[in-house]
């Protein structure tokens, strides 16, 4: 329970809904009662049609509600006959029925508010921390497993939970409420007719025990799902370029087929409760039956012919809310199930967080520094006791074989990912003691991957800048060779780009992101292998457009073509995780080392 108490948690402020909710849904229960009740003095004035009826000499209390309706008819039906009667009691059902269902509605349109109230807050604080989880995180975890939390684990939780809570009090009260008339009608018939309840709930029970491990094997079933539909998707023209069409259909289908015969499973047990507490429930009511009949047939018992057929028709709606909560338990389990699957993404920290003391930073004045840093992922160490100073204005350029610690070690100055060991000064600030955004406000970032969404051009450079003007966005896309083939396009800035740039080529989604640099003018570049995906015209415009982004800015760069590193101010040489060599091109030549090795091959690679 105290996952579903945590999801309740979401409901905040519950009161807002809590209280209207509990008064409607009182009221509906009062009024869904009565309207059985009101039958009792429906049929009493058939069945009695005479003109005069003989009266108590005193009304009966209030709480012998059976009592007060008998007394109430005969009054009627002495004073003003048997038809006036049977249309009063006609009018006084129709009112009884209309405000039971006004507020049955009420009480609806409340627990919809609290339930988009509740999916609305619970989406909110899955979005929320996702965006805010450290890289390392999402390299670990399948992206349509995450996206399978943030959409069906939570609609899942909507439905189950808050549903549940309506069962929860609502249908209790009318149990509470038929009980109080069926002992009000017969104390006798009420006591031995509820022996059997017990025994119907147990056998519910038990046909729904298995269904939480089933859900939560439907949940994981589901985010594996829509895992593969995300990498067929994402990787299309690999799988087609492949022939790996077949392969991709047949993991989803076995993956669809393994999720449906869960869902199955699930369905024979949730169905197979409500046929059988059905049964049992006629089974009850025949009993009942049988022995009140019995009772009045000899008469052994003061009920009336109608006060009986009313206590029928009760007891006969007493297994509906039974049922409902039995409904609602086996539903539960899905609602719980998928409700982890969501906190769990909830409850994830970030392995990046700021200190409490953590300052922000407004410009870069000096120089970045390594001091000793180590970095490892899990038992492989890919950095090791790296020490190395940025000055400022510089281009500081990382060379070596792949695997060498190069993406790593740029990925620790913007703080994505956190040294085991020494220490990153900015500015002699240790960038632990920074805030993540003050310090990243002061970069701009060109990776290997062009990465763009599914947006207007315009929008997409003016990224980091969501406030800059058309001009400001123009001069950035001109700075870096994008602005003549945007206005080529069909609705020059504001074309749409499609799902990830895949209406440009790899040279203008460079561009673009070049141009997204360039607009929020930063003093620190970070450059990832920005032209190692281009064929030899685009690397041209994007080398040139890199080389105006470079000017009077302090420069990290990545790279394996000589003409992106060799007029940098300095060159370090990477191999697991040490720096070898450094200096600058010329030097590094001379020395005759890796750097030597790697000019003559060509080969500096991620």
């Amino acid at each position: 329970m105290k996952t579903y108490f945590r999801l309740l948690s979401f409901a905040k402020p519950i009161e807002k809904f809590a209280i209207p909710y509990i008064i409607a849904t009182l009221l509906s229960v009062v009024f869904n009662t009565l309207n059985l009740a009101l039958l009792a003095p429906l049929l009493d004035t058939l069945f009695n049609n005479t003109k005069s009826v003989s009266l108590p000499a005193t009304a009966p209390s209030a709480w012998d509600i059976m009592g007060m309706f008998k007394y109430y008819t005969s009054y009627f039906i002495d004073h003003y006959g048997a038809w006036a009667t049977l249309q009063y009691v006609c009018a006084v059902i129709v009112i009884s029925v209309l405000l039971a269902n006004v507020f049955t509605y009420l009480a609806q349109r409340i627990m919809e508010n609290l339930r988009a109230h509740t999916l609305l807050n619970l989406r909110k604080a899955v979005f929320n921390n996702m965006v805010n989880l450290h890289l390392g995180y999402f390299n670990n975890e399948r992206k349509g497993n995450i996206m399978s939390k943030v959409t069906n684990d939570v609609q899942v939780v909507q439905f189950s939970v808050t549903g549940t809570l309506q069962v929860v009090f609502k249908e209790p009260l009318q149990i509470i409420a038929y009980l109080i008339m069926l002992l009000n009608i017969s104390v006798k018939l009420t006591l031995i007719s509820l022996l059997v309840v017990p025994l119907a709930g147990l056998v519910v029970a038990r046909i729904v025990k298995t269904l939480k491990q089933q859900a939560i094997n439907l949940q994981q079933s589901f985010g594996i799902m829509i895992s593969y539909l995300d990498e067929t998707l994402t990787g299309m023209k690999i799988v087609k370029a492949f022939n790996a069409a077949e392969r991709m259909k047949q993991k989803f289908n076995e993956e669809n087929r393994r999720y449906t015969n869960i869902v199955k499973a699930m369905a024979r047990r949730q169905q197979l409760a409500s046929p059988t507490s059905q049964f049992l429930s006629i089974l009850m009511v025949a009993g009942i039956v049988l022995y009140g009949g019995y009772l009045i047939l000899n008469k052994q018992s003061e009920l009336t012919s109608a006060q009986f057929i009313v206590y029928i028709g009760i007891f006969s709606q007493l297994t509906r809310p039974v049922k409902a909560i039995s409904d609602s338990f086996s539903n539960i389990h899905q609602g719980i199930a998928a409700g982890e699957r969501v906190l769990e993404l909830i409850d994830t920290k970030p392995a990046v967080i700021d200190g409490i003391n953590a300052v922000e930073v407004n410009g870069f004045n000096k120089s970045i520094e390594f001091k000793n840093v180590s970095f490892a992922y899990g038992d492989k160490q890919v950095l090791d006791s790296i020490s190395l100073i940025i000055p400022k204005g510089k281009t500081i350029a990382l060379v070596g074989p792949s695997g060498g610690g190069k993406s790593t070690l740029m990925d620790l100055i913007p703080r994505f990912i956190e040294p085991d060991n020494g220490a990153i000064l900015f500015d002699d600030i240790d960038t632990r003691n920074i805030k993540a955004n003050s310090l990243r406000s002061q970069m701009g970032f060109v990776n290997q991957e062009s990465i763009l969404f599914n947006d207007s051009i315009f929008n997409n450079i003016a990224f980091g800048k969501p406030n800059a003007t058309l001009e400001e966005v123009e001069a950035a896309a001109r700075i870096a060779n994008a602005h003549d083939f945007i206005m080529q396009t069909e609705h020059g800035y504001q074309t749409n780009i499609g799902d990830r740039g895949v209406k440009l080529s790899g040279g203008q989604k460079q561009r673009i992101n070049i141009a997204r640099a360039v607009l929020t003018n930063p003093p620190i570049m970070l450059l990832d292998e920005a032209t190692s995906a281009l064929d030899t015209e685009s690397e041209r415009l994007v080398q040139d457009a890199l080389n105006k982004l470079m000017q009077n800015r302090t420069t990290l760069v990545i790279a394996h073509r000589l003409s992106t590193i060799q007029n940098a101010d300095k060159i370090i040489v990477l191999e697991a995780g040490q720096i070898v060599e450094q200096g600058t091109h010329l030097e590094l030549i001379a020395h005759n080392g890796l750097y030597k090795r790697l000019i003559d091959m060509q080969t500096f690679e991620v």
